[in-house]
This record gives structure tokens, sequence and C-alpha cells, in this order.
């Protein structure tokens, strides 16, 4: 576990030295929690890259350092990790654009992370806690529902979190995803957490059924 961003940061120097090419990566999960207080500690970074390029440049890197890959446990079946790599109490969970088999980091996304670190060949990015959320409700992760209603309590945009779902959506053209994502935020009311845009999934969700189900009858 790591239970400092100190320990993150120090990892990323030492990755940026062996880097031959400048990469932008974005990270999603714990280590934002982490960052802000928000989590005492974290077994995973999640690191998103934008492009091929980046992505292959962080991993070979990776296995320069001494990483060791991994395949994902049942646990990340809704998740498209790209790759896992382990070293010594680290663990990068390495994606490519696509997170969740067609939730992807888009370009609003991109304008809403903050730049965390900069170094010369690496430059770290935190997504925006909305849509960490988001992606956090794409997981089957049981500490994923726990981190949803931390960074609800510490405050959201709602109508950002509902704007980008919807844009999602419709870009990866699998409507099936509202199902998926009504179900958690399901979970997180029956927690007790307020859902201020629930009312509007519900609809987008019982849109999507009765779609389905005329489907089915012809």
């Amino acid at each position: 576990m790591i239970s400092s961003f100190k320990q993150i940061e120090e990892l990323f120097k030492e990755i940026e030295k062996q880097l031959k090419r400048k990469v932008h990566v974005f990270a999603i999960g714990g280590t934002v929690l982490l960052q802000q207080g928000m989590k005492p500690a974290t077994k995973d970074i999640d690191i998103i890259t934008e492009t091929k390029k980046e992505f292959d440049t962080f991993q070979n890197t990776l296995k320069s350092k001494g990483f060791k890959t991994k395949l994902p446990t049942t646990e990340y079946k809704h998740m498209n990790i790209n790759q896992i790599f382990i070293r010594e109490d680290f663990r990068i969970d390495l994606f490519y654009k696509t997170v969740c088999k067609g939730f992807s980091i888009s370009k609003d996304m991109i304008k809403r992370a903050n730049i965390v670190l900069e170094l010369k060949n690496l430059k770290v990015f935190f997504c925006s806690n909305e849509d960490i959320f988001l992606f956090k409700t794409m997981t089957e992760r049981e500490g994923d529902l726990e981190d949803c209603i931390s960074l609800a309590q510490r405050g959201l945009d709602w109508k950002v979190i509902l704007t980008e779902l919807k844009k999602q959506i419709h870009t990866s053209g699998k409507d099936i995803w509202i199902t998926w994502v009504g179900e958690r935020l399901d979970i997180l009311e029956e927690k007790g957490l307020s859902i201020p845009i629930m009312k509007e999934v519900n609809k987008l969700r019982d849109d999507y059924l009765k779609r389905y189900a005329k489907k089915l009858k012809k």
C-alpha cells in the first residue's frame, strides 16, 4: 500500500529520468484521493494516456525500471486495463485512452484536469473529482463505492457529471452503460448518498430499457 503522495511523486521523478520523449499522463483513481486527504492509502496508481505513442513510451520505461506485468483479475472485468505493472509496493494500472470498454478520457476531461507535477519529459495531471467519480461508477470494486461517497461529501458539480455521462454514452454508442451506472448509483443511494441527478439518470435508463424492449419484439 502507498500511504503518501510523496512516494508517488518520487516514483514519477524516477520514471521521468528514463523517458526518451515527452509524455502526459492523467491520474484518475486513489492517487488523487490520497493527495487530497480523502484516503489514508491506495494500493494502485490508475493512469491514462491520451495517445498510443505516450502509452508505449511510458510502459517501455516502466519495464526498464523493473516493473513486471500482471493479468487483471475478475473484479476488473468491466475495466479496459491495457496493462498492469507491479514493482514492490507499487502497482500501476495503465490505460490507453479508454478506461471502461467505451468510456474514454475526453477533451472536456482533459480541459478539467489539473497539472500536479511538471518535469522535463513528464507532465502528471489529476482528472477532476467529477470525472473520477464517473470512472469509479464503472467498476465492481467495493472500495470505489466508498471513494464515490468521499468525493460526493467533498462536493461535486453534478451537472458536469451528467453532461459528461451523456456525452460518453453518445460517443461510445453503448447506451447499455446507463444501466450499469444507474445500478451503481442505486447502491450509493442505498448507502445514504444524495444524488441530485438521479431523476435524469432514471429517465435515461428507462428510455434505454424501452428501446431495448422494442428491439426484442421485432
